[in-house]
């Protein structure tokens, strides 16, 4: 199974019910995460923020966005990445400092928080949350700057890795996103304002236009009053290098991520799969959901038969209470159920999108046989994952990524699969078109080769 979800951010700005707007948003990039979600909204009377743990449907109700008044909103869903699940690290952030109210949010992971919070901490700052989103605030606060756009400038400079954020003051909205571009941040139109998000399908669902990608290394200003829009490159120039996890397993399939379609991304990842890794067979199974759009390109090629073996329960709450009596793979099977009379006698392609540890791709392998398939033939829609992440994706420690350890042979022998076959490294970034002639990639691939663009951080 893959990486755990990173964190989505929306906002809008002079648009009437802006807080309700955002929910929406947020409501669409619901699965980038799953564990707290926020929206901070302004008006003449300042700025006015609420967040919890919880789902974006649990966490703010009709009383809570009626408490959200003003034509400008930020929002944020998070999955952890620095803080924990906590509450305390929640997003947005809000301070009341030097620029008056500030309020953030931001998707990525800086590679020298913990320099740069020790720095503050020496200085006399006291921070309320581990969060690397609160030492940006401490930053822009602290700047040597007369405006809060050079301080924000100032700031950047200063941190290092990965982030798409988004701030929101009572004179502006603010978005900007790292040199390297490792996280997305798309711009669009919504009756003649700007919106900015994750993900277009947010877009789709408030009824905005796709206009481009707030570019890597640009930061963009849009005035509260009149809605004007400033552009700026501030940031040294640096090759872009956008996180190629986004269209293998992050984003949403109906969304354009760096301007590209994940859906015909993960199609071509799975006719290239089967022209890799051809196999006699009766059944193409996607582990849904992310394995859908691949098992589907994988079926086409190969004109093997596509079907739903495999069943997933879209409505697993963050907990569920396990039974006292131990149940063998209960984790998966809560989640996931077969579908015995498509699976029964067959032989089956599972076609998913990563392996990382192995352990949840040997009880799902299991579970299939199980319901009686003949044979199982495992494909994997991207590269072995041997390395971490460490710009804002929840991955686990190098020793823990089974691809780090094991052969091929290991892993096909762990998860119990007959045979089992890995998207090809320039399989992968001739889906990206990533393969011409021009030296040096497009996008970062560190996961599967170690080549961090930035150095991770201690």
């Amino acid at each position: 199974m893959p990486f755990r979800d990173e964190c989505g951010v929306f906002g809008i700005c002079h648009q009437v019910e802006a807080s309700r707007q955002t929910y929406l948003g947020l409501y669409a990039l619901q699965h980038r995460g799953q564990e707290a979600a926020g929206i901070c909204s302004g008006d003449e009377n300042g700025l006015h923020l609420h967040k919890a743990q919880g789902y974006v449907a649990d966490v703010f109700s009709e009383a809570v966005l009626d408490a959200l008044p003003g034509d400008a909103a930020i929002g944020h869903t998070r999955y952890s990445t620095t803080g924990g699940n906590v509450a305390s690290a929640a997003h947005p952030f809000l301070i009341h400092g030097r620029f008056g109210q500030v309020a953030l949010c931001h998707n990525g992971n800086l590679t020298n928080t913990e320099e740069l919070r020790a720095r503050l901490i020496g200085d006399g700052h006291t921070f309320t949350s581990p969060s690397d989103s609160e030492v940006l605030l401490a930053l822009i606060n602290r700047a040597p700057a007369d405006s809060l756009e050079d301080a924000v400038v100032a700031a950047l400079r200063e941190a290092t890795g990965a982030y798409s954020l988004l701030i929101l003051t009572k004179d502006v909205l603010i978005a900007a996103r790292d040199p390297h571009g490792f996280r997305p941040l798309a711009m669009g139109q919504m009756n003649g304002t700007t919106v900015f998000s994750s993900e277009t399908c947010a877009f789709d669902l408030v009824g905005a236009r796709y206009e481009r990608d707030v570019a890597p290394g640009e930061m963009m200003v849009v005035s509260r009053g009149g809605g004007e829009m400033q552009s700026r490159f501030p940031m040294p120039k640096v090759q872009p290098r956008p996180c190629v996890f986004e269209h293998i397993y992050f984003a949403r399939p109906d969304s354009l991520v760096y301007g590209q379609s994940v859906m015909v991304a993960r199609r071509e990842m799975g006719r290239r799969l089967a022209l890799r890794h051809p196999v006699e067979a009766d059944l193409v199974v996607p582990v849904p959901d992310s394995g859908v759009s691949a098992a589907l390109g994988y079926s086409e090629q190969s004109g093997i038969p596509f079907d739903f073996g495999i069943i997933r329960n879209h409505y697993v709450g963050r907990t569920f209470i396990e039974p006292r009596q131990t149940i063998r793979s209960f984790g998966v099977k809560v989640k996931l159920n077969p579908v015995r009379h498509l699976l029964a006698g067959q032989r089956v392609v599972l076609v998913d999108d990563s392996i990382v540890r192995g352990t949840t791709s040997k009880k799902i392998v299991q579970m299939v046989r199980e319901a009686g398939a003949r044979e199982v033939h495992m494909r994997i829609a991207c590269p072995p994952t041997t390395h971490s992440c460490f710009y804002g994706i929840d991955t686990p420690k190098r020793q823990h990524l089974i691809a780090s350890y094991m052969s091929l042979k290991e892993i096909t022998e762990f998860v119990g699969a007959d045979t089992l076959g890995y998207l090809h490294m320039k399989d992968l970034e001739g889906c990206m078109g990533d393969d011409g002639p021009e030296p040096g990639s497009a996008f970062c691939y560190a996961c599967f080769t170690g080549e961090y663009p930035v150095a991770p951080g201690r």
